[in-house]
């Protein structure tokens, strides 16, 4: 596609100030250059012919461009010749310059903005570039800051959520009493994507829940979903029943989780604590920088109880339409890698990918590769 429009390239735009200057130098000479005119017409109609002609060879060259190229790029006239060059009103007694007259690739006036392959691929795959990034239980949208700089360098469409109670989301978290309430900042934003629009959910931790929770809610919003260290669940199960289960839970991940009983020791806990503090770095964070570390004992934030009891219901005509890509990560405590490689099992995905070196936090430990991940699967072709 490109080649068809070799001789469109930037440079033509250079080569469009200089004809121009060439045709105000030459205006001012006109007087002495004559352009051989026919004996029947008069002066001025020499002028409206030669511009006439002008014109329907820029609109057939259009025409055609735009016929090889099949529709698939916008061709953008930046105004015709005359409108970028008015003719002064003494034209009206002056020829115009030979020189102008001809319409080579060379000396034309005619520029066109032709985007450069990065943003036709990004224009052609509209649905694609478009990262929706949903935190794990007592993270937040802060989490992400590192990869929503990486995708943006990339030209990709980012946007991060805080479930309700988590990040700037002040909800009391032991309120939190459902899945669709915890899940609602997400299913409100696929809610109010524009018709036609689709994005790819990227689900960590607990989050993977609440990706597979829209899937099967607004399956027509999304065009992919992402797994990364998340909890992928089948359907008539919930998030306690994967873990509750898993004998490749550590004594590690078994002590720092503590629960809340806001209503009382005889009634169900209402939040899990965001763990031992002092623990963070060797349950979530074991390949974090200790800035990071700092950040997240900071800002993490208890996880409610009841969204993580709640078992799905998933269908194939939903849920399963979407195409599903996990994300492993090696050195991870928190949903270590046998209990990752069990839900995979479960319920295997189009693809699997892994991230070495990476801790139960790869947006933090491995930042760089987990993006290189993330555009190398929003490029892949399913069906």
């Amino acid at each position: 596609m490109g080649n068809s429009f070799a001789c469109f390239s930037p440079t033509i735009q250079r080569t469009t100030k200089a004809s121009t200057n060439q045709w105000n130098s030459s205006s001012s000479n006109t007087k002495s250059r004559k352009v051989p005119s026919s004996s029947s017409s008069p002066k001025h109609q020499n002028l409206d012919d030669s511009y006439i002609k002008q014109q329907a060879q820029i609109a057939s060259m259009l025409y055609h461009h735009h016929l090889q190229n099949n529709n698939d790029l916008l061709l953008h006239l930046d105004r015709s010749v005359s409108t970028k060059n008015p003719l002064p009103s003494s034209m009206k007694q002056k020829k115009l310059p030979r020189r102008s007259r001809s319409l080579s690739s060379s000396s034309t006036s005619l520029s066109l903005q032709i985007p450069n392959q990065d943003q036709v691929r990004i224009n052609e795959e509209s649905n694609s570039n478009h990262f929706v990034l949903v935190h794990g239980g007592g993270f937040g949208a802060w989490c992400w800051y590192k990869i929503i700089a990486l995708l943006k360098e990339s030209k990709c469409e980012v946007d991060a959520l805080d479930l309700t109670g988590s990040g700037v989301n002040f909800c009391d978290i032991n309120s939190i009493t459902s899945l669709q309430q915890y899940a609602k900042p997400l299913t409100n934003f696929l809610k109010n994507l524009a018709d036609g629009k689709k994005v790819i959910l990227v689900g960590h931790d607990f989050g993977g829940a609440c990706v597979s929770y829209a899937m099967e809610l607004h399956p027509s919003k999304i065009s992919k979903a992402i797994f990364v260290a998340a909890t992928m669940l089948t359907n008539g199960q919930s998030a306690l029943d994967v873990f509750s289960h898993q004998s490749s839970l550590s004594d590690l991940n078994r002590s720092v989780q503590k629960f809340v009983y806001a209503n009382g020791k005889n009634h169900p806990p209402t939040a899990i604590d965001n763990y031992d503090r002092s623990m963070l770095e060797d349950f979530l964070f074991n390949r974090t920088s200790s800035k990071d570390i700092a950040l997240a004992s900071v800002s993490m934030r208890p996880v409610p109880f009841a969204p993580v009891t709640e078992k799905l219901s998933l269908s194939p005509t939903n849920y399963g339409s979407i195409p599903r890509f996990y994300i492993k990560t090696d050195e991870d405590f928190a949903i270590p890698h046998t209990l990752q490689e069990a839900m995979i099992e479960s319920s295997p995905p189009d693809q699997v990918f892994e991230l070495k070196g990476s801790d139960h936090s790869p947006f933090l430990s491995r930042p760089q590769a987990l993006q290189r991940l993330l555009i190398q699967i929003s490029t892949i072709v399913t069906n």
